[in-house]
């Protein structure tokens, strides 16, 4: 029985010792965890009720709902809303179609196609430091590549070319979008050579032609994928700051300011941290709504095997 109670007890303090070594292992990303996001996150909500500055104001004044209130009059808050909306009505499924197809094509077993694949995926690898400075170029209403192209045949019919950063800007940037359309391509591939090629097989022994078989084999066996695609892009969509941003700085229409981009100006230039804390939490609801539609809509459309 006293040699049963050393071997229980030794045994004991080797689990013990194992449990704190696992916690150690893990400590740098629990504490990373909890100082970088928990904290921030609490932090974020309760001053989205206060009046606070960055400077100079602290502690933070309780003012209630006064934030929420002021953003419901605020006329800056509300064209950058539709703005936002706006651009992801265009970019959004623009997105999903030109990925989609790319995916498609990338699929096909032709000589090349490594390098096809390659060099479809290299734009998602540039900085969106450099993709603005490039398309602000190619939107140059003067010297634009995009204008080169198009302003003969317009001309043709007497139209001028564009400035696209002025007179179109939200076109211009949810077309700018499809340039880092890669990752979502490479995960639609990955998809598309996970179905089973019996399926394709009984879809011909069945007569279906290639549309048939897109349409009723493809498209429902690859509807997971697509659904996942549709989340990461909608949330990514409606945090869009950093390409405005800078292509204001190249000719965008300054009141073309997207729903991050006011945040960071209320945060950072007008100092209203309490206020831009209450839009970043309004922004978080919004994205939890329209992810809760996708989910709920995807009863009908996605197929899970």
């Amino acid at each position: 029985m006293r040699g049963r109670g050393r071997v229980c007890g030794m045994a004991l303090s080797e689990h013990a010792r194992n449990t704190i070594k696992g916690w150690l292992f893990v400590s740098p990303w629990v504490v990373g965890f909890l100082v970088f996001l928990v904290v921030p996150i609490g932090l974020s909500l309760y001053y989205s009720f206060c009046d606070y500055s960055l400077i100079g104001r602290w502690p933070a004044r309780w003012v209630g709902w006064e934030n929420y209130r002021q953003m419901w009059h605020d006329p800056v808050f509300w064209r950058a809303l539709r703005n936002t909306f706006l651009y992801a009505a265009l970019a959004l499924p623009a997105g999903m179609v030109v990925s989609l197809v790319q995916a498609l094509l990338l699929n096909v077993s032709v000589p090349g196609k490594t390098v096809f694949r390659t060099i479809l995926f290299l734009p998602s690898l540039v900085p969106a430091v450099a993709a603005a400075v490039l398309w602000a170029w190619m939107f140059n209403s003067r010297y634009g590549l995009i204008n080169a192209v198009i302003g003969k045949p317009l001309s043709w019919v007497h139209i001028s070319a564009p400035n696209w950063l002025a007179d179109y800007p939200l076109p211009a940037l949810a077309l700018m979008s499809l340039w880092s359309v890669g990752y979502t391509v490479i995960i639609l591939l990955a998809g598309l050579q996970n179905i089973p090629r019996e399926l394709y097989e009984a879809a011909v022994i069945d007569g279906a032609g290639a549309w048939r078989r897109l349409w009723h084999v493809t498209l429902p066996t690859l509807s997971p994928v697509i659904f996942f695609n549709l989340i990461m892009a909608l949330i990514a969509t409606f945090q869009v700051f950093t390409v405005p941003t800078l292509m204001i700085k190249a000719g965008l229409r300054s009141d073309t300011q997207f729903y991050s981009m006011v945040i960071f100006d209320q945060a950072f230039t007008n100092n209203h941290m309490g206020y831009a804390s209450a839009m970043a939490w309004v922004q978080l609801l919004m994205i939890l709504g329209l992810t809760g539609v996708a989910f709920w809509t995807s009863r009908r459309w996605v197929h899970y095997r």
